[in-house]
């Protein structure tokens, strides 16, 4: 085993946090700003990249492999959690919004997983954090998450999260599941991933859920998430008043209160 093992529990139900458990000298790695809280003997540091060492040594690995989180739009930065006491401590992970939080044992899949560019949340150190180019241009141009997307390789546990229910599908050898782009999570390196346009011209310009969505072909297992960010940011956006809260926002009374005060 090259990475650490850690223990872990996660607590709440749709606003979760996941609690990591360190022996001395263990270590987690975290994407920044995912920090809750830690005991005594956790010592924080900040290091460029994931720190697995997977970039090479020197001044120039590290800097590659941080260079491989700018491109997957992620922090250059990472922050290591070690346990520098004799006894077991705990640091704390929240979620960035409401949903859920997935273990992923990287030694029950192939060793790799391929996940969308902001689902990485923490690891036990040794997870090698990386990037996934989709060699097909289709995938690349309208897959949701352009050309690149995150890949966890290692042994070790990755901790990884998504909005809203999560659900794992399992497909056999050429079984197909076609999702919404913004839905697909994660998926493991065995399965096939590629673009399919909606057809029907009414279907693909009036029916409200895009023109493409995503085609994934078995074997593996695909964990598809049912409230994408993106799609809980536009509802949010869509429903926020443009002006002061003194005025009721899409009424009649707010068209009456326009139209003598010119505008």
């Amino acid at each position: 085993m090259n990475n650490h093992e850690i223990d872990y529990k996660i607590y709440g139900d749709d606003m979760q946090f996941i609690e990591v458990e360190l022996d001395p000298q263990e270590t987690v790695v975290a994407e920044a700003g995912s920090f809750m809280m830690m005991e005594d003997d956790i010592h924080m540091e900040t290091i460029f990249g994931d720190g697995s060492g997977s970039g090479g040594g020197g001044l120039m690995g590290k800097l590659f492999s941080a260079g491989k989180r700018v491109l997957t739009g992620e922090s250059l930065f990472m922050t290591t959690f070690t346990n520098q006491g004799r006894s077991k401590q705990r640091v704390s992970f929240a979620a960035p919004y409401p949903g859920k939080i997935i273990p992923m044992d990287l030694s029950q899949h192939d060793s790799k997983i391929i996940c969308q560019k902001d689902a990485f949340l923490a690891a036990a150190k040794g997870v090698q954090v990386g990037i996934e180019f989709q060699r097909k241009i289709g995938a690349g141009f309208f897959g949701g998450e352009g050309f690149i997307m995150q890949k966890l390789e290692g042994d070790g546990l990755a901790f990884v999260h998504a909005g809203g229910t999560i659900i794992k599908r399992d497909l056999l050898p050429g079984q197909t599941l076609r999702v919404d782009t913004g839905c697909l999570v994660a998926m493991e390196s065995s399965v096939n991933y590629d673009i399919q346009f909606v057809k029907g011209v009414k279907t693909a310009l009036f029916g409200g859920e895009g023109l493409f969505f995503a085609t994934l072909r078995g074997p593996g297992s695909v964990w598809v998430q049912s409230l994408p960010f993106s799609r809980l940011a536009s509802r949010v956006f869509a429903a926020a008043p443009s002006r002061g809260g003194a005025k009721d926002e899409g009424s009649i009374a707010r068209g009456i209160f326009d139209m003598f005060n010119g505008d």
